[in-house]
């Protein structure tokens, strides 16, 4: 599939692996908006990435999806690829107290968020030669991190919708891309994941972004990189190995 004239916008795009990809696409020709809910966030981007637009947007809030959805389609109609990247991870004891509002964020913003995307500018893609949806989801997609049981819910949730979608849509001009990146080096993973995995590395963003926009391009609907490739092998040929390993991390 070709990756460059498209017009292309990514949620939760500030920072992290969406920058990143951002970046990569500007570089190959393409126009690329990013979205996100932290306007100081979204402005040092658009100065770090000239070419960059900007949008602020909250996933979690369907009229925020609404007016992005009008100033999207008024100012860049020829609309043709959706990355639903929008997302966070956390650490989450379920035997501890919890706001029942935030209990669940990860699902709101990571797999709500997705939904809710998708719905609102599936018409706009659909209206397009060659339309796009990448849903991003995890290698946690499938075999589960215990510490962190919301998201790997949501990225489940998300594997599953996908899959669903791809199904749907497989009639119309609009392909279906499921990324499921492995443990990656952003700075949320440094911040919260790398203690607890004993200091071991992810897999760097910009080898991630550069392994996913060349499986896109050669065509694949489910990109598995590294890690993520044997956590869905073992998902099926040993269910309970890697998840009894994970539950050991505390």
């Amino acid at each position: 599939m070709r990756l460059s004239d498209r017009t292309i916008l990514i949620t939760g795009g500030s920072s992290g692996i969406g920058l990143e990809l951002a970046r990569r696409l500007i570089e190959k020709g393409n126009t690329v908006i990013v979205t996100g809910r932290n306007e100081e966030s979204l402005e040092k981007a658009r100065l770090s990435l000239p070419g960059l637009e900007t949008l602020r947007s909250d996933v979690t809030k369907p009229a925020d999806i609404s007016a992005l959805y009008d100033t999207v389609a008024s100012r860049f109609p020829k609309l043709d690829t959706l990355v639903n990247n929008a997302g966070i991870m956390r650490i989450l004891k379920v035997d501890e107290d919890h706001d029942l509002d935030d209990l669940t964020a990860e699902i709101d913003i990571g797999l709500n968020g997705t939904m809710r995307m998708v719905q609102q500018f599936l018409p706009l893609l659909a209206r397009q030669k060659d339309g796009l949806i990448v849903n991003v989801s995890s290698g946690l997609a499938f075999v589960p991190f215990p510490i962190s049981p919301v998201y790997s819910a949501a990225k489940a949730g998300v594997h599953a919708y996908t899959r669903c979608l791809r199904v749907q849509l497989k009639d119309t001009s609009v392909n279906v891309v499921e990324l499921a990146p492995p443990l990656t080096e952003t700075r949320l993973y440094q911040a919260e994941f790398s203690k607890k995995m004993n200091g071991r590395r992810g897999m760097p963003v910009d080898v991630l972004v550069r392994k996913a926009i060349a499986s896109i391009e050669a065509g694949k609907t489910e990109i598995r990189p590294g890690q993520s490739n044997l956590l869905k092998i073992a998902s099926r040929v040993a269910p309970g190995l890697i998840f009894r390993e994970f539950s050991k991390v505390q």
